[in-house]
């Protein structure tokens, strides 16, 4: 699939898996693959690619090697452009890369598709008059955490300590989410719920806390972005759901990892990705 395209590379030097190692091996994998990148665009200090520098320089695969936040950003400004794009685990979670890619490590991908192993899709999203959530979004207090995440990944220890304690709080005693439509889940409602995408719909599940286990659970689920190990309830597959907080307050929101400013009532449907990603796996 790499033969005769001219090929990009989008890194970013912040990210969990951006490092001169991982990208000497990238460079290799690419030259096994008989490939020539014609350009590494350093998303931290030049920015993204437009869709119109894209086209005037004719470049046909994009390939983003970060993490899931910044594989949004480039992804979502490239909606109607003719090209491809190709998504490498460059981050910490890589949770849009593990859809695509299964379990493969970067060197792995590169090779499918210099093979010829790997199709174009447009695959669903969650979307929300705040964004598209490529890989999904997490709504209520809960939330907190990501910026204790983020305090740590600066090795801020002070600002890791202060938020932790902010977000037990939040987590604890800040108000609730529901779910209106479809109205289902628990009746005193959930500190954060998360929807995922999927070949089906739009996965709900609630997150909970009853004991102080569960909030450590929760906490330590939610600074690894796996959410999917805190203590939760399954709330069926959707097209579209309706998310509210009742007592008036605004809720959290990370898309795809970041942080947004939700109000206190959000709606998210199913949509398709605008742009193609290339995908090695079947099913994503």
């Amino acid at each position: 699939m790499f033969e005769g395209k001219k090929i990009w590379l989008a890194v970013n030097a912040a990210s969990g898996s951006n490092n001169d190692a991982a990208l000497t091996e990238l460079e290799q994998a690419f030259a096994d693959a008989a490939c020539l990148v014609a350009r590494r665009i350093g998303f931290h200090e030049e920015g993204a690619p437009t869709i119109d520098e894209l086209r005037r320089e004719g470049v046909d695969i994009l390939v983003i090697f970060t993490g899931d936040g910044t594989v949004n950003s480039i992804v979502t400004a490239l909606y109607g452009w003719e090209g491809a794009v190709l998504v490498l685990p460059g981050g910490t979670m890589n949770i849009l890369a593990g859809r695509l890619h299964g379990d493969a490590m970067p060197v792995e991908i590169i090779a499918k598709v210099g093979a010829g192993k790997a199709r174009r899709i447009r695959p669903t999203l969650v979307r929300s008059r705040l964004g598209d959530g490529l890989s999904g979004v997490l709504v209520g207090p809960g939330t907190a955490w990501a910026e204790v995440r983020e305090a740590m990944r600066d090795t801020d220890l002070l600002g890791t300590i202060k938020g932790a304690a902010e977000a037990i709080g939040e987590s604890t005693g800040g108000a609730k989410v529901f779910c209106r439509n479809p109205d289902c889940g628990r009746a005193e409602g959930y500190s954060a719920i998360q929807v995922v995408p999927t070949a089906a719909g739009l996965a709900v599940e609630g997150y909970y806390a009853e004991t102080i286990g569960d909030y450590a659970k929760q906490g330590i689920a939610l600074l690894r972005r796996n959410f999917r190990e805190g203590p939760h309830d399954d709330l069926g597959c959707h097209h579209a759901v309706r998310l509210a907080c009742p007592e008036g307050e605004e809720m959290g929101l990370l898309i795809d990892g970041e942080q947004n400013a939700a109000a206190t009532e959000e709606t998210f449907d199913l949509a398709l990705c605008e742009v193609d990603l290339l995908a090695t796996v079947d099913g994503a």
